[in-house]
């Protein structure tokens, strides 16, 4: 996937700013469940919030980061001890899909 523009992460915030935290991050880290957890919601929602708890041994940045590879998606902020993840979905209907600003250097056709 393309690095995401700073317009592009922008829209992603502010579209972030409804959602709510579906993901959290305990003490035990990310496992395997957590890392199918957040990939099932990425596939269904394409962005996704998520909270590191303060018993947990990660910052949000390190859990984003960590997060991020594991499911194929791009960390578009992190704020205190939340952070918000994207990934466009493959499945869903062009409708229901986000769709990013354009990047300027791209012609539109």
């Amino acid at each position: 996937m393309a690095e995401l523009t700073s317009k592009q992460r922008a829209q992603l915030r502010g579209l972030a700013n409804s959602i709510d935290t579906i993901l959290i991050i305990g003490k035990d880290g990310i496992g395997d469940n957590l890392v199918k957890q957040a990939d099932d919601a990425l596939e269904a929602r394409e962005l996704i919030k998520g909270k590191v708890l303060e018993n947990s041994l990660m910052s949000a940045r390190e859990a984003a980061e960590a997060l991020a590879p594991l499911t194929r998606s791009e960390v578009v902020q992190v704020i205190g001890t939340k952070f918000v993840l994207y990934r466009p979905s493959h499945k869903k209907d062009k409708k229901d899909k986000i769709v990013l600003v354009e990047s300027k250097g791209k012609k539109r056709s």
